[in-house]
Order: structure tokens, then C-alpha cells, then sequence
């Protein structure tokens, strides 16, 4: 008996390596995912003032000095796009936040759609009408982080015009509202004949009660309803969580009849983006404040779950992600998913020796694996980003890509990192170790022009 346990023990453990996150290749995924890198138009593009381009609402959030640096010039993608146009084989996103002014104030975004699968449908075979709802809402109407700098007192960050209170809800009502209108347009006059899919992106973070207590738990399920829930319940079931109802009363919109029908099962796909994971603590005595944000009727505390205040790194939590993922399995009924970025942050400098964005990728992408082997409708992965780009919160003093851009260049020149050549080892089937690294080609020239999209 004890020999028999001993040998259980031994195949256990066996099974345990051979099956491990720590220890995966591309080829543990199924042969239809899709792997890539993401980049986004004003963050990339440049050319602000060429071909007939007109100033967006970035130009404006740029030009006022509220991040370092804008994206008059950015990587020149514009003019260097031969240099990664694989990128758009997959992959179209249709609202990036980056409107035109004159749609910011008010041009129909079914038109615009419109004339998208009209003039690319040919060529794009996924459609993500609109990217990040819920943070677009959040960050751009009650805290005013972000175009159109909207927000109030005392929620906002010195904003002139908005209302934190109401406005939140009415964006994202009218974003549910715009993307339907757009799906309903496609699948009526494109999709019979484009044969292509269409989706929304939400941010998702990952959410872990603070504590144990019954009150924290309940606390991360009412934050659960309120970031995701308030996008999915009207896009499964045609109408707001019921807890979002109760403490925003009045304040949040109310779908007609006709509206939640448009609205109810209007995506094909969900792209979803996650770097990180909050922990969640109740707060009931928000509830008690007679004039409330978002924040307020939510009754919850958002925590960043950081081991070094200090660093500037996000800490690596790949279970996050693989939370979310069975969330939206449980919750949502595993609708198709898209991971659209997932990344870490880094300092812009010009070390290309970025061994943390490949523990963070490594584990990342282990996690994903575990939860496509649980039975996750996962179904694409993109890290963020293909180039170090303008971001949008922190202009160019940080840094998310596997490729290098010398701002001192007048050429721009991009250079591989540790990540790229990581990445596209992976993506040739070659196996990560225990150690989370890849043995990469000493040889790194040979990888500046790799091909990361299969």
C-alpha cells in the first residue's frame, strides 16, 4: 500500500509539471487562438496636422499641458506603418476615445460606423465599436481624468464644466445606446456578406475582498455590478443591475421598451482589458451623503493591492485575470472573449533588458492558459503595447512596449527588447522553463522585424 502511494504521489506530481502554467508554449493553446500586440491611433499616429486630419478631443486633453508630451509626432506610425502593419489583419478598433471634436459634439456615431465597415469590411473581420465603456464614462465624466473633462465637486479633478453625479450614467447609457445602434447597422447590412464579428471592450480589473467578512464580500460583488455589471446586464438582459438602480435611483437613465431590446444581445464578442487587481472594502457611510458619484452609490473602497508603494511597476497578479475570467464564465454565461491589452508599466528609458514585462507576460499568459483549460470562451490575447507609445495618462515617462522608440531619434528608431524576442519565441511554439524565461536568440537584429500576430 505504501509502495501504491508512493507511485500515486509521483504521477501526481508528474501530472502537475507536465501541466503547469510555469511550463506552457503556444502550442498548449488551441491552434485557433489568436495571439497579437495592440496599438492605438492618436497614440501612435502622428501626423496631426497632415491629409486633411483635424484635431481631436486628445489634441485638445494634450495641448493643454495635463500629460507630459503629445501626439503631434508620436512613433510616426503614420508614415512608418509598413513597418508593423501586420497588426491590422485581426483588429479594427472603431472608438479608441478618440473622437474628432465635431463628433464630441454631437455627429452620429452610426454614421461614422457606417462608413467604417463600408470602406474596411473587407479587410477587418473583428469590429470593437467603442473601447474601455466604463472607464470613457468614469474618467471622462466623474472623476475628469480624461477627455471631455467633465466632472463636479467635489468628485472631480478641477474641471469646468460637468456633472459627476448624473453624467457617469448618462454616458454610458449613450454608449450602450451607440454601440447597439452600430451592431443592429452591421448585422442588418454587413455581416451576411463580410462573413466579420462585432463586440464592445470593457476594463475589467481584478476584485478580492479585502477580508473575509461577510460585508467586504458582499461589498466586491456590489463593485463587480457596478463596473462590470453595468455594461453586461444591459447587454445579456436589456436593463441595469438592480442594486445600480436602488442606490443611483433617479439618477440613472431608464432603457425604453424598444432599447432594451437593441441593446440585449447586441455583441458578438467582448474585448476585455486587465493589468491589475483591486481589493475591495465596504463602505456603507458613502451611502449617507446626500449629493454621490458612482463611487458613492457603489458603497465600496478600491484598494490597490501593491507590495512596494514605491514601485513603479504594477505588481504581477496573474490569478486576477484568471478571475475575471471565470466571473464572466459563472456570471455572463462564457460569452467569447478577447483579452484586447494586458501589459506592464515600465519607466521609458532605453534599456532593452525589460526582464519584468516578461515575468508579467510569462505569468499573464500562463494564467490565461489555466483558465482556457477550466473552460474559459477565451479566444485571442493582445499584450499592450507592440511600441512604447504616448500614454494616455502618462504622456512618454512610461513605457508598455516590446519595442523601444528613441525619442532623440529624428528617425524614431524602434529597437526590440527582452519582451519582443520573448514573445515571438513563445509564438514559434518554443517552451517557457520554470523561471519564467525563454532562451532567446543571442542574435537580437534578427527579431527587429518579427511577425507577432498568428
Amino acid at each position: 500500500m505504501l509502495r501504491l502511494s508512493l507511485w500515486v504521489f509521483l504521477l501526481l506530481n508528474l501530472a502537475a509539471t507536465l501541466f503547469s502554467s510555469d511550463i506552457y508554449s503556444r502550442d498548449d493553446f488551441p491552434p485557433d487562438f489568436i495571439f497579437g500586440s495592440g496599438t492605438s491611433a492618436y497614440q501612435v499616429e502622428g501626423a496631426a496636422n497632415e491629409d486633411g486630419r483635424t484635431p481631436s478631443i486628445w489634441d485638445t486633453f494634450t495641448h493643454a499641458g495635463i500629460v507630459p508630451g503629445n501626439g503631434d509626432t508620436a512613433c510616426d506610425e503614420y508614415h512608418k506603418y509598413k513597418e508593423s502593419n501586420h497588426m491590422l489583419h485581426y483588429t479594427i478598433v472603431i472608438y479608441h476615445r478618440h473622437s474628432k471634436m465635431s463628433m464630441e459634439d454631437g455627429k452620429d456615431f452610426t454614421l461614422y460606423a457606417d462608413a467604417c465597415f463600408r470602406e474596411f469590411g473587407d479587410r477587418v473581420l473583428y469590429w470593437t465599436t467603442i473601447n474601455e465603456g466604463n472607464i470613457f464614462a468614469l474618467a471622462g465624466y466623474d472623476t475628469g481624468m480624461m477627455p471631455p473633462l467633465r466632472c463636479s465637486p467635489p468628485f472631480g479633478f478641477n474641471c469646468s464644466k460637468g456633472n459627476s453625479s448624473t453624467e457617469p450614467y448618462l454616458a454610458a447609457h449613450y454608449i450602450l445606446l451607440a454601440h447597439a445602434s452600430a451592431a443592429q447597422l452591421y448585422k442588418k447590412k454587413y455581416q451576411d456578406k463580410q462573413h466579420g464579428f462585432i463586440g464592445l471592450n470593457l476594463y475589467a480589473f481584478g476584485m478580492v475582498p479585502l477580508t473575509n467578512t461577510t460585508e467586504d464580500v458582499i461589498a466586491t460583488q456590489r463593485a463587480k455590478d457596478f463596473f462590470i455589471g453595468w455594461f453586461m446586464e444591459p447587454l445579456l438582459f436589456g436593463d441595469y443591475p438592480n442594486i445600480m438602480k436602488k442606490n443611483a435611483g433617479s439618477r440613472i437613465p431608464a432603457f425604453t421598451s424598444d432599447e432594451s431590446k437593441m441593446v440585449k444581445g447586441s455583441f458578438d464578442f467582448l474585448g476585455l482589458n486587465h493589468y491589475n487587481t483591486l481589493n475591495i472594502k465596504d463602505n456603507p457611510s458613502s451611502l449617507k451623503m446626500d449629493h454621490r458619484d458612482l463611487a458613492g452609490d457603489m458603497a465600496a473602497e478600491l484598494i490597490f493591492m501593491q507590495d512596494d508603494p514605491s514601485a513603479f511597476e504594477f505588481p504581477s497578479r496573474p490569478e486576477g485575470l484568471q478571475g475575471v475570467l471565470e466571473y464572466f464564465k459563472q456570471a455572463y454565461g462564457n460569452p467569447p472573449i478577447y483579452i484586447h491589452e494586458n501589459g506592464q508599466r515600465t519607466q521609458h528609458n532605453a534599456s532593452l533588458n525589460d526582464t519584468r514585462r516578461v515575468e508579467y507576460m510569462k505569468g499573464f499568459i500562463g494564467s490565461l492558459l489555466d483558465a482556457v483549460r477550466n473552460g474559459s470562451n477565451a479566444r485571442g490575447y493582445f499584450t499592450w503595447s507592440f511600441l512604447d507609445v504616448l500614454e494616455l495618462l502618462d504622456g512618454y515617462e512610461s513605457s508598455y512596449g516590446m519595442y523601444y522608440v528613441d525619442l532623440e531619434d529624428p528617425d524614431l528608431k524602434r529597437y526590440p527588447k527582452l519582451s519582443a524576442h520573448w514573445y515571438s519565441d513563445f509564438l514559434k511554439g518554443r517552451s517557457t522553463h520554470a523561471h519564467g524565461m525563454i532562451e532567446v536568440e543571442k542574435n537580437s537584429s534578427a527579431l527587429s522585424h518579427a511577425h507577432f500576430v498568428q
